[in-house]
């Protein structure tokens, strides 16, 4: 996101205020939009899914990173501890498969899959799907897995697609914004559909209003190349390159800095296709970079390249009023084992 719009949309200045009313026009036109694609899919389109099974989306309102594939894994993690077969789907933005859908495989390229779906399947081994017709991805994960439990990575625009719960992550620290739908402000829907949405989740520390709060938690720093990890200490007062292509790199160099490692900043744009020379510094200094750009960059067989492993952690209430959640709409298949 270049300098002109992260000041245009998240901060308080003169420069917003200059520039708001030329954008504003044509915010009113996207909103109304907005607003006559949902009516039409409300009054007069069924929606195409209809799955045996309950479907999560964990979506945001606003563009950029705020946090869904965190708190995606944190749920797989829950519900594989619960005993459920669960299953996934994505966009997969990034990736350009042959064919559509597509089962993503732990050893497939990036560039196929896209990095988030790669990254899902290589931490859990839950099935992915990639699709960007996610009616079409939920048929499909549907017939090829055993799976008690769909989770959307994202999707919560798309409305054809059948979901029993609604959970939006918000970056607690960068909210809303300015409150102003696309392009004039950050947000793709009006900030009232938070009202719509079974859960909200805040993730970092913020003043936004939320049914629970996620930390990121670093766990620990993992050689790209998969021979040795370390603890996050063991970095501390080190002085090395901090590398994301993310929605928002600010929020991971800060939890480097959290860390007591000094960063030498390089942020890239979300999803960014990696080649060697745009973190091969030749300097001496570590690398440090983020999971989702980590399984982009193994090709590369870098020395001295990380990435740091999170765990996004929520309350367990959480967990328990979100499977109580989907018992009260329809009742949950019987658990795997049981």
């Amino acid at each position: 996101m270049n300098q002109f719009i992260e000041r245009l949309w998240y901060e308080r200045s003169l420069w917003r205020l200059i520039c708001l009313p030329f954008f504003l026009p044509l915010t009113f036109i996207y909103v109304l939009v907005v607003y006559c694609r949902k009516c039409y899919f409300l009054f007069f389109v069924r929606r195409q899914s209809q799955c045996s099974v309950p479907v999560i989306v964990v979506g945001n309102i606003s563009v950029g990173g705020t946090g869904k594939t965190p708190l995606t894994l944190a749920l797989i993690r829950y519900f594989h501890g619960r005993g459920y077969r669960v299953g996934v789907i994505s966009r997969g933005y990034g990736g350009k498969p042959d064919v559509y859908p597509h089962k993503v495989l732990p050893t497939d390229d990036p560039g196929t899959c896209g990095d988030e779906p790669l990254l899902i399947s290589q931490r859990t081994g839950a099935p992915v799907v990639i699709d960007p017709d996610r009616v079409a991805a939920l048929r499909f994960v549907m017939e090829s897995s055993e799976c008690d439990l769909v989770i959307s990575d994202d999707g919560l625009q798309h409305l054809n697609l059948q979901r029993d719960v609604e959970i939006v992550v918000v970056d607690a620290r960068r909210g809303l914004g300015n409150g102003w739908c696309l392009p004039a402000g950050p947000l793709r829907e009006p900030a009232s559909r938070l009202k719509s949405v079974d859960f909200v989740i805040a993730n970092g520390e913020g003043s936004i209003p939320a049914n629970y709060q996620m930390q990121l938690a670093p766990s620990r720093l993992v050689a790209v190349s998969g021979h040795d990890s370390r603890l996050t200490n063991d970095f501390a007062g080190k002085r090395v390159h901090g590398v994301a292509g993310i929605g928002n790199p600010e929020r991971f160099f800060l939890t480097l800095e959290a860390l007591g490692i000094e960063v030498i900043r390089h942020a890239f744009p979300d999803h960014h296709r990696y080649t060697r020379q745009d973190i091969d510094f030749n300097d001496g200094l570590p690398v440090i970079m983020t999971e989702k750009d980590a399984v982009k960059c193994r090709v590369f067989e870098l020395s001295d390249l990380w990435y740091l492993e999170v765990e996004g952690v929520v309350d367990q209430s959480f967990f328990e009023n979100l499977e109580a959640c989907i018992q009260n709409k329809r009742s949950l298949p019987e658990r795997a084992g049981r």
